[in-house]
């Protein structure tokens, strides 16, 4: 396995996808009961508003959907 593919090296190159497009991406640091630790969330850099995981609970978006997420903005782009 390379580094590019470990989910540190991933978050890393979404952030800066999302920077491109005045986003922030937020992760907790605290426990999450239903999740676990790490749940994520997306700021908008303007407003300071979040605008992706904090529906039903704050930080429910998975890594998984951050991801998705990013790469959406990013194909919509091209």
């Amino acid at each position: 396995m390379s580094r590019k593919e470990f989910k540190a090296a991933k978050m890393r190159r979404l952030k800066r996808i999302a920077g491109r497009y005045g986003l922030t991406i937020l992760t907790a640091e605290k426990l999450i009961a239903k999740m676990g630790k790490g749940g994520h969330a997306i700021r908008e850099d303007e407003s300071h508003k979040v605008i992706f995981g904090d529906s039903p609970l704050p930080f429910s978006a998975t890594f998984e959907q951050i991801e998705a997420y990013v790469e959406k903005l990013e194909a919509e782009e091209e």
